[in-house]
């Protein structure tokens, strides 16, 4: 089957079979029973909950256009990684990072195996924010100890002059692993897509790598405001592109991740991210009016109010924030998602299960997808993860709430 991968075109739906050549790999579907997913308990003629939607979509891209579902949907950022022993083998085998994250065959088996284990209502594909720095014409290394690594970072008017269009050929893995992921996946789960937003590239492109102070990106906001100004304008054009690009790869759902906006003040974000991220939206917006964007900015809290009105239709919270006041200082117009304290899944079941019980509570019926509020740390439970989606899958909204009703009504009494 051919998929339009130009993204000046407009979007398409694409509808892709289950195909059986993971499977003859070894490659299997969910085999984890999904509890309570299709109820026939029948309920009482009044209505407890909303009317969950007759979409024929995944759950989560329901969820994240504020339509009406009957639990919350759930997954979990970094959910395929080092904390899964599957996963810590196969890295044995292939020790390179490009090289599980770029080679087609890995990137599906990656993503697939946390699907396989707990059946989560998103599978995101195993990729890297800088992944498709090469095809606009900025290569980078990870080094075992140092990470992400750019030789020739972009200080300069002369920097600039490395920059080309984005070549979308150069990211064909990532567009034929979001194919296959569609034919594994089929209707039961939705697949996600991911970017990292200017400034979040940008910090890396310009320090040369990883930093904890962000000197010299901050330093050329008043030193060299032009030539940043060029370079966050090129990127958020690429991203763009590259976002079209994985929407028509077959991604019902992308994420964007501001995962160092958190670092700027929040006047300071507003001039030198927030204009860029919404550059984007308004691009992908053109063309796939229907996919659902997630925006998420680790230390989000003093940037709430200034996150909403530009057009993404979910903002995840990390765990810092209290949910309920989320919601209030968003309105309710804006979904959200997340965001259990990724350090719950340290703690006995019955605490986890409090918890995720809580963030639903406070996050309301509607417009919810279930997450941690920032990616699974190296080290947890694996039995952590499982109890997570189970509570999640069996976490109806209609005789949840009503419980809850019923609890506050009596601990009153």
């Amino acid at each position: 089957m051919q998929i339009n991968t130009d993204p000046l075109k407009s979007c398409v739906s694409i509808g892709l079979s289950s195909s059986s050549s993971f499977v003859q790999l070894g490659f299997l579907s969910c085999k984890r029973a999904v509890v309570g997913i299709h109820s026939t308990r029948r309920t009482s003629l009044k209505s407890r909950s909303p009317r969950a939607s007759f979409s024929s979509d995944p759950l989560l891209v329901q969820a994240a256009r504020g339509e009406p579902v009957s639990r919350p949907p759930a997954w979990m950022m970094r959910q395929a990684g080092r904390y899964m022993a599957v996963y810590r083998k196969l890295a044995e085998k292939y020790p390179s990072f490009r090289e599980r994250s770029e080679e087609i065959d890995l990137i599906v088996e990656i993503s697939l195996q946390p699907w396989r284990a707990f059946c989560p209502d998103g599978v995101i594909i195993f990729s890297d924010i800088l992944t498709p720095l090469p095809a606009f014409g900025v290569p980078f290394d990870i080094e075992e100890v140092k990470g992400p690594v750019i030789q020739s970072p972009i200080r300069s008017e002369e920097g600039l002059k490395t920059l080309h269009p984005i070549d979308l050929e150069k990211l064909h893995f990532v567009g034929e692993s979001l194919k296959i992921l569609r034919q594994e996946v089929g209707d039961r789960a939705a697949v996600l897509g991911f970017v990292g937003a200017p400034w979040t590239i940008a910090t890396y492109i310009v320090e040369g790598g990883t930093t904890r102070t962000y000197t010299t990106i901050k330093r050329m906001c008043h030193t060299a405001p032009h030539v940043l100004k060029a370079l966050l304008s090129h990127l958020s054009q690429s991203i763009a592109e590259y976002i079209i690009f994985q929407v028509n790869s077959g991604a019902q759902c992308i994420q964007i991740f501001d995962s160092w906006g958190g670092q700027l003040p929040p006047h300071v974000w507003e001039r030198w991210s927030k204009p860029y991220i919404e550059e984007i939206v308004s691009a992908v917006k053109k063309k796939c009016p229907q996919t659902p964007l997630v925006l998420y900015i680790n230390g989000n809290g003093g940037l709430l109010e200034r996150m909403k009105g530009f057009g993404v239709d979910v903002i995840g919270l990390d765990w810092t924030v209290d949910m309920e006041d989320g919601r209030r200082r968003l309105g309710s117009h804006i979904n959200v998602q997340g965001n259990v304290d990724p350090a719950y899944l340290f703690s006995p079941l019955p605490v986890l299960k409090n918890e995720i019980e809580r963030v639903v509570k406070c996050a309301g019926q509607r417009g919810h997808i279930l997450n941690l509020g920032h990616g699974v740390l190296v080290g947890t439970p694996e039995d952590a993860v499982a109890h997570f989606f189970d509570v999640a899958r069996n976490l109806k909204y209609d005789t949840f709430f009503e419980e809850k009703s019923t609890e506050k009504l009596e601990s009153v009494v």
